[in-house]
């Protein structure tokens, strides 16, 4: 009996011990020491790639720094180049003849002044002649003039003689001066009885329509010549932006970039647009009668940059750009604009100044999605 009694004894101590030893001194299950990281909870993905200065040449990577966006696309705009008012001169066949030489194309950069064609005419030899005798009537009447002042002065003949010869060489300049002029305006050489047609700006030949040995009939405007310097865009606003475009706003047709000089007010029922003028410098691909499209913009949300469009990927559902670091690159979160002419505009996630890669973009996401 004594020796049950203890045996009770002695399993009750142990299952007292055993508790305490389960529930530990603040009542919370006392859990045996694991190996580090046997029951952690998975890590995060690091957001910073480190790559060492071979795999930076490897790869073949290449940054460019984000700019401060000076502008918002806002809608892409069907439109027509078209030479502004003035911007377009006709150069004409003032008189008949035929053509002896052509030396413009249609398409030709010319110069002011740069010769275009030469044409034959009689009526250069004609107006020569008429400048031989009006300068010959014009020395006999100044030489009479003349002969009448002395005369007059030495009380000869009355003053109304003097007055009379003085108008009549009056008269005999200006023929010599309104012939002269005639074959100024025409570049007409008299020797040669012929005429040269001119560009009278610098521009691009637009229309060239003839040929040596054609006839001109002297009421047609053979050449036509646009100014290089400077186009209209005449673009279709839809009539849901009629509110937000006015001038003053930029447009941009590739590299070009213009100013929105009027906004209709006006829908056309047929297109739902409304017409929308803008100014446009010469540049690469700007030629008139170019249908094309347009970008409309407007000003910049605060603290946008620009960066090439092929900067921002896509990782994990989130759009990113890799920012350079010291030691490689760094993932960041981008949220962005619209894209337009090759430049996304980013509204947040990138500050000024910072290196984005711009291309081996598919390379470094590769190596994000591998760690």
């Amino acid at each position: 009996m004594r020796n049950y009694r203890g045996y009770a004894i002695g399993g009750l101590a142990a299952a007292v011990a055993a508790g305490l030893l389960w529930w530990g001194m603040g009542g919370e299950p006392m859990l045996e020491a694991q190996p580090d990281g046997a029951n952690a909870a998975p890590a995060a993905r690091s957001d910073v790639l480190t790559l060492t200065p071979e795999q930076l040449s490897r790869l073949a990577i290449r940054t460019a720094p984000a700019t401060v966006a000076d502008s918002a696309p806002i809608a892409q705009l069907p439109a027509v180049v078209v030479p502004p008012p003035g911007a377009r001169i006709a150069v004409a066949a003032a008189l008949p003849g035929v053509v002896v030489r052509t030396m413009a194309v249609e398409g030709d950069s010319v110069r002011r002044g740069q010769p275009l064609a030469i044409i034959s005419s009689r009526d250069i030899v004609s107006l020569s002649g008429d400048l031989a005798r009006a300068k010959a009537r014009l020395g006999v009447a100044h030489s009479s003039a003349q002969r009448m002042a002395q005369l007059q002065k030495a009380g000869v003949v009355a003053g109304a003689r003097l007055d009379e010869a003085q108008a009549q060489a009056a008269e005999a300049r200006a023929d010599v001066a309104e012939k002269a002029r005639i074959l100024n305006l025409v570049n007409g050489q008299g020797g040669s009885g012929t005429y040269t047609l001119v560009a009278p700006i610098a521009g691009r030949v637009t229309k060239a329509a003839l040929q040596a040995g054609d006839p001109v009939d002297g009421s047609g405007a053979p050449y036509v010549i646009d100014a290089v310097d400077r186009y209209e865009v005449e673009a279709q606003l839809p009539e849901r932006l009629a509110g937000q475009a006015r001038p003053g706003m930029g447009i941009r047709l590739g590299t070009a970039r213009g100013t929105v000089t009027s906004v209709g007010s006006t829908i056309d029922p047929a297109t739902r647009s409304i017409m929308l003028k803008a100014k446009l410098p010469a540049a690469p691909g700007v030629i008139a009668g170019r249908a094309t499209s347009v970008t409309l913009e407007g000003p910049p949300p605060a603290g946008a940059v620009s960066v090439p469009a092929g900067a921002v990927t896509n990782l994990d559902g989130h759009e990113v750009v890799f920012v350079r670091t010291r030691s490689g690159f760094r993932i960041r979160t981008v949220s962005s604009g619209a894209t337009s002419d090759g430049q996304a505009l980013l509204l947040s996630g990138v500050k000024p100044g910072e290196l984005i890669a711009v291309t081996g973009t598919s390379a470094l996401k590769a190596l994000a999605l591998a760690r």
